[in-house]
């Protein structure tokens, strides 16, 4: 047997063990992955849940904690991984990497960044940012700032990922922001 087809026998054995912990647990496997002795299995919340804020739920610490435990002890009994290895159980996080289709796929409406293999034919880039606009099993379709529309197929990709941007207020924002505070609070005191 070859590297990476032991490797493959293996992540198919964890993925077996994880996936129903997972499940139990409310939670969706982002993704698995096993490499050079490191499992790792990140989760995420199902798509599209909103938390008390209003805003997409995360995965809290509780729960990859309780994760943790849960898969270490399966994994003690299944022993599904030869010889020494490390388990990180951990959430996408702000900034996703984007392997899968199903990731892009969940990713819509977001901004990404987006590396590719080689330049692409159409537009000679090798870089590509904007608004993830679709995809599906095939391609992506990338808005970029000026409005023009990337398709770009899943095989071109060498890298990509979400991209965090931080909203911003200006000064202006702010002071009104304030003011409308001051208001509401003048108003409930009377």
């Amino acid at each position: 047997m070859t590297q990476n087809t032991t490797e493959s026998a293996v992540l198919t054995r964890i993925s077996e063990i994880v996936t129903p912990i997972v499940s139990d647990l409310g939670l969706d496997l982002y993704d698995l992955e096993f490499v050079s002795g490191i499992v790792r299995v990140v989760v995420d919340t199902k798509p599209g849940l909103i938390g008390e804020n209003g805003k997409p739920a995360g995965v809290d610490l509780e729960k990859i904690g309780l994760l943790t435990r849960l898969v270490s002890r399966e994994f003690d009994h299944a022993e599904p991984v030869p010889g020494r290895y490390t388990l990180e159980v951990t959430s996408p996080g702000l900034e996703r990497n984007l392997r899968l289709p199903r990731h892009f796929e969940r990713e819509i409406n977001k901004v990404v960044s987006v590396r590719l293999t080689a330049p692409h034919d159409l537009t000679g880039e090798r870089r590509v940012h904007g608004v993830l606009a679709g995809a599906d099993d095939k391609q992506i379709v990338v808005r970029k700032e000026d409005g023009a529309e990337v398709a770009i197929k899943h095989i071109e990709i060498d890298r990509a990922k979400t991209v965090f941007e931080l909203a911003t207020t200006s000064k202006e924002d702010a002071r009104h922001s304030k003011k409308k505070s001051a208001n509401k609070m003048e108003a409930k005191a009377s």
